[in-house]
């Protein structure tokens, strides 16, 4: 699911290059011809709006076009800066990152219950670590997304349903969700990103942060107490 662009293309190119048989989906579905046509028999296609009420449906439909689904993997989503706080630019982030993820996310649950397991794996960010005044809806939906996939991981393991989950959580990429006058620090290649979370899938971890920089980066983030974190310029 976001399979048009940015991270979610070069994730989709490496698992068909590693022989597995793609449904991909995004709300631009020119894009995701293109990417059919680099392998027409191995890719089957479906354009959906995660912000859709049909957008369930439609998931389910690929799945059976496919003839099953072992692995659900999460990519769709939007994030700028508001530091004036727009009221679009919030509700926009909301539907998307959260409803929106929560609607795909829950198929996907619901799916791999009935059927015995599966994997879900999706990208949040380290946005979710602490409150980023810069991006206030993007930083809560980040928070609310990683914590929905803990909860999901902890209900499966009740519940004793054979359902992984990867919790990927990178830092800056060099994307169009970043276009823009800001200039973001130790950005990344969406290609090398795609590569450690194709890695970390196939190794079934449970929360990836991408990259080392980064892991030091969110470890500090974290021992901030919240009176300092206020006072922080961003």
């Amino acid at each position: 699911m976001g399979a048009s662009s940015g991270i979610g293309l070069e994730v989709a190119k490496l698992l068909l290059a590693d022989g597995w048989h793609l449904g991909i989906a995004a709300r631009r579905e020119q894009q995701l011809q293109d990417l059919k046509a680099l392998a027409p028999d191995c890719i089957e296609v479906m354009a959906i709006d995660v912000t859709k009420s049909d957008a369930s449906e439609l998931l389910l439909s690929l799945i059976e076009k496919l003839g099953g689904m072992d692995l659900y993997f999460h990519a769709s989503g939007i994030g700028r800066q508001n530091r004036t706080l727009e009221p679009d630019i919030e509700l926009q982030t909301m539907e998307t990152n959260a409803v929106g993820f929560t609607r795909m996310i829950g198929t996907a649950y619901r799916y791999f219950a009935e059927r015995g397991g599966g994997h879900i794996a999706a990208i949040t960010s380290i946005a979710g670590t602490k409150g980023l005044g810069p991006a206030p809806s993007y930083s809560a939906t980040k928070a609310l997304q990683s914590s929905y996939l803990q909860a999901l991981e902890q209900q499966a393991h009740q519940r004793s349903l054979n359902i992984r989950f990867t919790d990927i959580r990178p830092g800056f990429v060099d994307t169009a969700l970043l276009n823009g006058s800001f200039h973001y620090p130790m950005l990344m290649k969406p290609e090398t990103v795609a590569r450690d979370i194709v890695r970390s899938i196939y190794r079934g971890r449970h929360v990836r942060v991408i990259d080392c920089r980064y892991r030091i980066l969110t470890f500090f983030w974290r021992l901030i107490p919240r009176w300092l974190w206020r006072k922080i310029k961003l």
